[in-house]
Protein backbone atom coordinates (compact mmCIF):
# COMPACT_ATOMS: atom_id res chain seq x y z
CA UNK A 1 0.00 0.00 0.00
CA UNK A 2 1.26 3.59 -0.32
CA UNK A 3 1.99 5.60 2.14
CA UNK A 4 0.70 9.18 3.61
CA UNK A 5 2.81 11.83 4.45
CA UNK A 6 0.38 15.02 5.04
CA UNK A 7 1.37 18.20 7.02
CA UNK A 8 0.07 18.79 10.48
CA UNK A 9 -1.76 21.88 11.25
CA UNK A 10 -2.28 23.25 14.71
CA UNK A 11 -4.54 26.19 14.04
CA UNK A 12 -5.95 28.64 11.70
CA UNK A 13 -3.65 29.81 9.07
CA UNK A 14 -5.56 32.66 7.22
CA UNK A 15 -9.26 33.29 6.85
CA UNK A 16 -12.12 32.74 9.10
CA UNK A 17 -13.70 30.13 10.87
CA UNK A 18 -17.41 31.71 9.15
CA UNK A 19 -15.59 31.04 5.76
CA UNK A 20 -14.24 27.24 6.69
CA UNK A 21 -18.27 26.64 7.86
CA UNK A 22 -19.47 28.37 5.00
CA UNK A 23 -17.58 25.58 2.45
CA UNK A 24 -18.71 22.99 4.78
CA UNK A 25 -22.58 24.53 3.82
CA UNK A 26 -21.67 24.74 0.70
CA UNK A 27 -20.43 20.87 0.55
CA UNK A 28 -23.67 19.91 2.27
CA UNK A 29 -25.83 21.49 -0.18
CA UNK A 30 -24.29 20.29 -3.03
CA UNK A 31 -24.91 16.68 -1.61
CA UNK A 32 -28.61 17.51 -1.24
CA UNK A 33 -29.01 19.40 -4.38
CA UNK A 34 -27.79 15.97 -5.85
CA UNK A 35 -29.10 13.28 -4.40
CA UNK A 36 -33.31 13.52 -3.67
CA UNK A 37 -33.42 10.06 -1.12
CA UNK A 38 -31.11 11.84 1.09
CA UNK A 39 -32.34 15.18 0.98
CA UNK A 40 -35.50 13.85 2.28
CA UNK A 41 -33.94 11.54 5.22
CA UNK A 42 -32.56 14.98 6.11
CA UNK A 43 -35.12 17.21 6.04
CA UNK A 44 -37.71 14.63 8.09
CA UNK A 45 -34.78 14.20 10.76
CA UNK A 46 -34.46 18.06 11.13
CA UNK A 47 -38.17 18.50 11.07
CA UNK A 48 -38.19 16.12 13.98
CA UNK A 49 -38.46 17.69 17.51
CA UNK A 50 -37.23 20.96 15.36
CA UNK A 51 -33.86 19.65 16.16
CA UNK A 52 -30.98 20.51 13.50
CA UNK A 53 -28.47 17.98 12.60
CA UNK A 54 -25.04 17.49 14.26
CA UNK A 55 -22.74 15.61 12.12
CA UNK A 56 -20.43 13.35 12.78
CA UNK A 57 -18.37 13.12 9.76
CA UNK A 58 -18.62 13.33 5.90
CA UNK A 59 -17.13 11.21 3.54
CA UNK A 60 -14.75 12.26 0.77
CA UNK A 61 -13.77 9.63 -2.38
CA UNK A 62 -10.65 10.21 -4.41
CA UNK A 63 -8.11 9.05 -6.68
CA UNK A 64 -4.47 8.74 -5.66
CA UNK A 65 -3.23 10.32 -9.04
CA UNK A 66 -1.26 13.61 -10.19
CA UNK A 67 -2.41 15.48 -7.10
CA UNK A 68 -5.97 14.46 -7.24
CA UNK A 69 -6.06 12.19 -3.75
CA UNK A 70 -6.21 13.02 -0.12
CA UNK A 71 -4.08 15.89 -0.02
CA UNK A 72 -6.25 17.44 -2.70
CA UNK A 73 -8.92 18.32 0.12
CA UNK A 74 -6.98 17.56 3.40
CA UNK A 75 -4.73 20.53 2.30
CA UNK A 76 -7.74 23.32 2.54
CA UNK A 77 -8.79 21.93 5.86
CA UNK A 78 -5.70 21.23 7.43
CA UNK A 79 -4.68 25.14 6.53
CA UNK A 80 -8.29 25.57 9.02
CA UNK A 81 -7.24 23.49 11.59
CA UNK A 82 -8.41 20.51 11.19
CA UNK A 83 -5.58 17.50 12.28
CA UNK A 84 -5.43 13.97 10.79
CA UNK A 85 -7.00 11.55 13.54
CA UNK A 86 -5.95 8.52 11.90
CA UNK A 87 -5.64 6.07 9.24
CA UNK A 88 -6.76 2.89 7.41
CA UNK A 89 -5.99 1.14 4.65
CA UNK A 90 -8.03 -1.70 2.50
CA UNK A 91 -6.00 -3.76 0.42
CA UNK A 92 -8.38 -5.85 -0.84
CA UNK A 93 -10.04 -2.57 -2.66
CA UNK A 94 -7.33 -0.56 -3.40
CA UNK A 95 -8.15 1.96 -1.13
CA UNK A 96 -6.43 3.76 2.08
CA UNK A 97 -7.85 6.87 4.14
CA UNK A 98 -7.43 9.15 6.67
CA UNK A 99 -9.88 11.07 9.25
CA UNK A 100 -9.54 14.73 10.25
CA UNK A 101 -10.55 15.57 13.46
CA UNK A 102 -12.08 19.25 13.37
CA UNK A 103 -10.26 22.25 15.33
CA UNK A 104 -10.99 23.31 18.55
CA UNK A 105 -13.51 25.57 18.07
CA UNK A 106 -15.59 26.49 21.18
CA UNK A 107 -19.27 25.69 20.92
CA UNK A 108 -21.75 26.62 23.29
CA UNK A 109 -24.04 23.85 24.90
CA UNK A 110 -27.11 25.38 22.29
CA UNK A 111 -25.19 25.33 19.59
CA UNK A 112 -26.47 23.40 16.25
CA UNK A 113 -26.20 22.69 12.55
CA UNK A 114 -23.25 23.75 10.51
CA UNK A 115 -23.79 27.16 11.30
CA UNK A 116 -22.46 27.36 14.94
CA UNK A 117 -22.51 23.70 16.20
CA UNK A 118 -19.61 20.91 16.12
CA UNK A 119 -17.94 20.75 13.24
CA UNK A 120 -18.07 17.35 11.76
CA UNK A 121 -15.18 14.74 11.17
CA UNK A 122 -13.73 14.19 7.43
CA UNK A 123 -12.84 11.05 5.95
CA UNK A 124 -10.93 11.23 2.98
CA UNK A 125 -10.38 7.92 0.67
CA UNK A 126 -8.30 7.52 -2.09
CA UNK A 127 -7.78 4.74 -4.75
CA UNK A 128 -4.07 3.06 -5.46
CA UNK A 129 -4.84 3.79 -9.56
CA UNK A 130 -1.23 2.67 -9.94
CA UNK A 131 -2.59 -1.00 -8.70
CA UNK A 132 -5.70 -0.85 -11.17
CA UNK A 133 -5.32 -3.02 -14.57
CA UNK A 134 -3.73 -1.11 -16.89
CA UNK A 135 -6.84 -1.05 -19.17
CA UNK A 136 -8.35 1.08 -15.86
CA UNK A 137 -5.48 3.52 -15.00
CA UNK A 138 -5.58 4.92 -18.65
CA UNK A 139 -9.77 5.36 -18.46
CA UNK A 140 -8.99 7.45 -15.24
CA UNK A 141 -5.55 8.91 -17.00
CA UNK A 142 -7.04 10.06 -20.01
CA UNK A 143 -9.64 12.63 -17.71
CA UNK A 144 -7.18 13.60 -14.70
CA UNK A 145 -4.93 15.72 -15.94
CA UNK A 146 -1.88 16.88 -13.72
CA UNK A 147 -2.87 19.87 -11.54
CA UNK A 148 -6.58 19.48 -11.91
CA UNK A 149 -6.79 17.95 -8.22
CA UNK A 150 -5.90 22.05 -6.60
CA UNK A 151 -9.73 22.86 -7.44
CA UNK A 152 -10.94 19.96 -5.56
CA UNK A 153 -12.20 22.35 -2.73
CA UNK A 154 -14.07 24.65 -5.75
CA UNK A 155 -15.78 21.34 -7.30
CA UNK A 156 -16.34 19.86 -4.17
CA UNK A 157 -18.91 23.46 -3.20
CA UNK A 158 -19.90 23.41 -6.65
CA UNK A 159 -20.78 19.63 -7.35
CA UNK A 160 -19.13 20.42 -10.73
CA UNK A 161 -16.83 17.68 -12.43
CA UNK A 162 -13.37 19.06 -12.81
CA UNK A 163 -12.73 16.24 -15.80
CA UNK A 164 -15.09 15.90 -18.63
CA UNK A 165 -17.35 13.00 -17.87
CA UNK A 166 -16.75 9.84 -19.24
CA UNK A 167 -18.37 7.59 -21.36
CA UNK A 168 -20.66 5.27 -20.72
CA UNK A 169 -18.56 2.43 -22.15
CA UNK A 170 -15.47 3.55 -19.98
CA UNK A 171 -17.98 3.98 -17.12
CA UNK A 172 -19.01 0.15 -17.31
CA UNK A 173 -15.40 -1.17 -18.19
CA UNK A 174 -14.42 0.40 -14.90
CA UNK A 175 -17.65 -0.98 -12.84
CA UNK A 176 -16.36 -4.63 -13.84
CA UNK A 177 -12.77 -3.72 -11.72
CA UNK A 178 -13.79 -0.83 -9.36
CA UNK A 179 -16.78 0.49 -8.41
CA UNK A 180 -15.26 3.01 -6.58
CA UNK A 181 -13.13 4.10 -9.57
CA UNK A 182 -16.23 4.35 -11.58
CA UNK A 183 -18.58 5.95 -8.82
CA UNK A 184 -15.78 8.80 -8.26
CA UNK A 185 -14.62 9.38 -11.93
CA UNK A 186 -18.78 10.20 -12.69
CA UNK A 187 -19.22 11.91 -9.29
CA UNK A 188 -16.31 13.53 -8.33
CA UNK A 189 -15.35 15.13 -5.01
CA UNK A 190 -19.25 15.24 -4.59
CA UNK A 191 -19.73 13.78 -0.57
CA UNK A 192 -20.03 10.07 -1.07
CA UNK A 193 -21.85 10.51 2.20
CA UNK A 194 -22.60 12.00 5.39
CA UNK A 195 -22.95 10.70 8.74
CA UNK A 196 -25.47 12.23 11.18
CA UNK A 197 -24.24 12.04 15.15
CA UNK A 198 -27.70 10.13 16.75
CA UNK A 199 -25.35 10.78 19.99
CA UNK A 200 -25.56 14.77 20.25
CA UNK A 201 -29.70 14.62 19.94
CA UNK A 202 -31.66 15.31 22.60
CA UNK A 203 -34.85 13.67 21.51
CA UNK A 204 -36.07 11.38 19.03
CA UNK A 205 -33.47 9.67 16.86
CA UNK A 206 -30.90 9.79 19.69
CA UNK A 207 -30.86 6.17 19.86
CA UNK A 208 -29.49 4.19 17.25
CA UNK A 209 -31.95 1.30 17.39
CA UNK A 210 -34.88 3.63 17.30
CA UNK A 211 -33.45 4.89 14.12
CA UNK A 212 -33.05 1.53 12.30
CA UNK A 213 -36.62 0.42 14.18
CA UNK A 214 -38.13 3.80 12.48
CA UNK A 215 -36.73 3.97 8.42
CA UNK A 216 -37.38 0.38 8.57
CA UNK A 217 -41.18 0.64 10.14
CA UNK A 218 -41.23 3.24 7.21
CA UNK A 219 -40.54 1.81 4.53
CA UNK A 220 -37.25 3.20 3.88
CA UNK A 221 -34.40 0.52 2.78
CA UNK A 222 -31.63 0.10 4.90
CA UNK A 223 -28.01 -1.01 3.69
CA UNK A 224 -27.13 -4.45 4.74
CA UNK A 225 -24.04 -5.08 3.14
CA UNK A 226 -22.24 -8.16 5.23
CA UNK A 227 -24.68 -9.34 6.82
CA UNK A 228 -25.96 -6.86 9.55
CA UNK A 229 -27.70 -3.40 9.48
CA UNK A 230 -26.45 -2.36 12.54
CA UNK A 231 -22.96 -2.48 12.40
CA UNK A 232 -21.12 -2.67 15.64
CA UNK A 233 -17.54 -1.66 16.15
CA UNK A 234 -14.88 -4.65 18.34
CA UNK A 235 -15.56 -3.20 20.94
CA UNK A 236 -19.11 -2.49 20.64
CA UNK A 237 -18.46 1.71 21.21
CA UNK A 238 -19.36 2.29 17.54
CA UNK A 239 -22.72 1.99 16.31
CA UNK A 240 -23.50 2.76 12.81
CA UNK A 241 -26.74 2.41 10.22
CA UNK A 242 -27.06 2.96 6.62
CA UNK A 243 -29.32 3.88 4.46
CA UNK A 244 -29.04 2.31 1.02
CA UNK A 245 -27.92 4.22 -1.89
CA UNK A 246 -30.76 5.63 -3.84
CA UNK A 247 -29.71 5.56 -8.28
CA UNK A 248 -30.12 8.78 -10.30
CA UNK A 249 -30.01 9.46 -13.86
CA UNK A 250 -27.13 10.27 -15.30
CA UNK A 251 -26.46 11.43 -19.01
CA UNK A 252 -22.86 10.04 -20.25
CA UNK A 253 -20.15 12.17 -22.79
CA UNK A 254 -21.90 9.76 -25.78
CA UNK A 255 -25.30 10.60 -24.89
CA UNK A 256 -26.89 7.81 -22.92
CA UNK A 257 -28.27 8.23 -20.07
CA UNK A 258 -28.65 5.23 -17.52
CA UNK A 259 -28.94 5.21 -13.51
CA UNK A 260 -25.90 5.24 -11.04
CA UNK A 261 -25.45 4.58 -7.68
CA UNK A 262 -25.87 8.33 -6.01
CA UNK A 263 -24.84 8.84 -2.50
CA UNK A 264 -25.87 7.72 0.92
CA UNK A 265 -26.78 8.64 4.31
CA UNK A 266 -25.35 7.62 7.77
CA UNK A 267 -26.62 7.64 11.58
CA UNK A 268 -24.24 7.29 13.98
CA UNK A 269 -23.78 6.55 17.74
CA UNK A 270 -20.73 6.78 19.52
CA UNK A 271 -20.89 5.77 23.28
CA UNK A 272 -18.96 7.02 26.37
CA UNK A 273 -15.79 5.20 27.04
CA UNK A 274 -15.63 3.00 30.08
CA UNK A 275 -13.50 5.07 32.00
CA UNK A 276 -15.93 7.52 31.79
CA UNK A 277 -18.85 5.90 32.84
CA UNK A 278 -19.67 7.64 35.92
CA UNK A 279 -19.73 11.38 34.40
CA UNK A 280 -23.18 12.49 34.86
CA UNK A 281 -24.74 12.40 31.51
CA UNK A 282 -25.63 16.52 31.07
CA UNK A 283 -21.71 16.80 31.56
CA UNK A 284 -20.34 14.38 28.82
CA UNK A 285 -18.49 16.13 25.89
CA UNK A 286 -17.46 14.47 22.47
CA UNK A 287 -14.02 13.50 23.92
CA UNK A 288 -15.67 11.49 26.57
CA UNK A 289 -17.03 8.95 23.65
CA UNK A 290 -15.62 6.42 21.54
CA UNK A 291 -13.35 8.48 18.69
CA UNK A 292 -11.83 7.69 15.33
CA UNK A 293 -13.27 4.92 12.47
CA UNK A 294 -13.46 0.75 12.58
CA UNK A 295 -12.00 -0.99 10.54
CA UNK A 296 -14.69 -3.62 9.81
CA UNK A 297 -17.28 -0.88 9.90
CA UNK A 298 -15.73 1.12 7.24
CA UNK A 299 -15.19 -1.72 4.86
CA UNK A 300 -18.34 -2.25 4.87
CA UNK A 301 -19.44 1.35 4.79
CA UNK A 302 -17.27 1.69 1.48
CA UNK A 303 -19.40 -1.04 -0.43
CA UNK A 304 -22.42 0.83 0.25
CA UNK A 305 -22.73 2.44 -3.01
CA UNK A 306 -21.87 -1.06 -4.97
CA UNK A 307 -24.76 -1.76 -7.17
CA UNK A 308 -24.93 -5.32 -7.10
CA UNK A 309 -26.02 -5.08 -3.19
CA UNK A 310 -28.78 -2.34 -3.93
CA UNK A 311 -31.14 -5.50 -3.57
CA UNK A 312 -29.52 -6.44 -0.30
CA UNK A 313 -32.34 -4.41 1.77
CA UNK A 314 -34.31 -3.97 4.19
Amino acid sequence: MGTLDLPHASSFKGGSETFLRDVLESILKTYLRKNPMAKTVWELVQSMDNEKISYDHFFFRTFKVDGYGIESLSSFFMDYGYKIGGRLEFPKNKVQLVWLSPPDIHVSGDGHGLGNGPLPRLVIAELLVDELSLESQEIIRKYLKPEGGKQAILSSTLGSLIWEKPTSAEFNQLVKESEYAAWALIHGYTLNHLAVAVHRRKHRFSDINYVQEYFQENGFKLNKVGGDILNESEDGLLLQVTLASEKVAIEFADGVTEPITASFIEFVQRLVLPQFKDVPIDEIKEFHRREGLEQANANRIMQSTLSQHKNETN
